[in-house]
Formats: C-alpha cells, sequence, structure tokens
C-alpha cells in the first residue's frame, strides 16, 4: 500500500506496508537517520519526533496510524541556522555519547511548545521517559532552562 508522508516539510510517498513503524520509514526509506533506535518498545525516548505537532515515539507508532506531519531532528534546525534547543545543548555540552540526544531534544520541543517558561519539576515530568545512559541529566536540564529563555527573549 502507498501511503502520503509529509516530513520536515516535504511530502514522499512511501510504498511500504501499514504496520512498518515509523522510525525504519524515516532511516531506511527516507535516509533520515537522525531518528534513533533504542530500545524498540517506546521507553527510552531515543527515536522521539514530533507528529502533528505532538512528540511521539516513532519506534512504535505505525505508518498507517501517523496522523499529520512528521517533524524529525533533521528538520529542527540546519547546521547553519540551528534551534534555540540545539545551540543550548552546544553552549551546555549536553551530549557524552550522543546517541539519545535527538530524542532529548525532540522531547524538549514538544515541552517548550507547551509550556515557555519550566519549572525544574516541569523539565523533570516532561522529560521522564527519555533515558540518558551517560547521566547528563543537570546539562540537559540547564539547556532546556537557556532555550526557554533564549526563546523568550530573556537573556
Amino acid at each position: 500500500m502507498s501511503y502520503s508522508l509529509t516530513v520536515n516539510g516535504t511530502t514522499h510517498e512511501i510504498d511500504l506496508p501499514g504496520d512498518v513503524p515509523l522510525l525504519w520509514v524515516l532511516r531506511d526509506a527516507l535516509g533520515l537517520t537522525g531518528t534513533k533506535y533504542g530500545c524498540g518498545v517506546a521507553a527510552c525516548g531515543a527515536c522521539t519526533v514530533h507528529v502533528g505537532g505532538t512528540a511521539e515515539r516513532a519506534c512504535q507508532l505505525p505508518l498507517e496510524a501517523v496522523d499529520g506531519e512528521v517533524l524529525t531532528i533533521e528538520g529542527l534546525g540546519t547546521a547553519d541556522a540551528p534551534s534555540a534547543l540545539q545551540r543550548a545543548w552546544v553552549a551546555h555540552n549536553v551530549a557524552q555519547c550522543g546517541y539519545c540526544q535527538s530524542g532529548q531534544i525532540m522531547q524538549a520541543a514538544d515541552l517548550l511548545a507547551a509550556n515557555p517558561d519550566p519549572s525544574d519539576a516541569e523539565i523533570d515530568d516532561a522529560m521522564y521517559g527519555n533515558l540518558c545512559r551517560c547521566g547528563t541529566y543537570p546539562r540537559i536540564r540547564a539547556a532546556i532552562h537557556d532555550a526557554a529563555r533564549n526563546m523568550r527573549g530573556v537573556g
């Protein structure tokens, strides 16, 4: 079956079975490898993307259930124009091994879209379920606060 899928502003015709997880559509069919495979059961957050403006785990979302435009880490910013979150991630040296970071950033972008000035507790709640084996959680929180200030024009 063929599906029309808009990813990062570009529409693609995907000729795959509807039960194929969005993660594999992005990585294998479209070559967008920024979204990572972590656990395969939607428990780690490495595969987080936005679907219709909401953070979703791509490893468990079948192609046939995708409802809305998909935004991946590749569409959040560019090398020449990184997003406020991406700039904050670099400024705070958040990434250690880096594997989970695209999912962390996409989850943080979802948080800041809904709450432009989150508290530490709100950040912790929103980011719960996005695992970082390197333990960079304090830097993640600091980067989110920094990005939030920059996005609000306060700092």
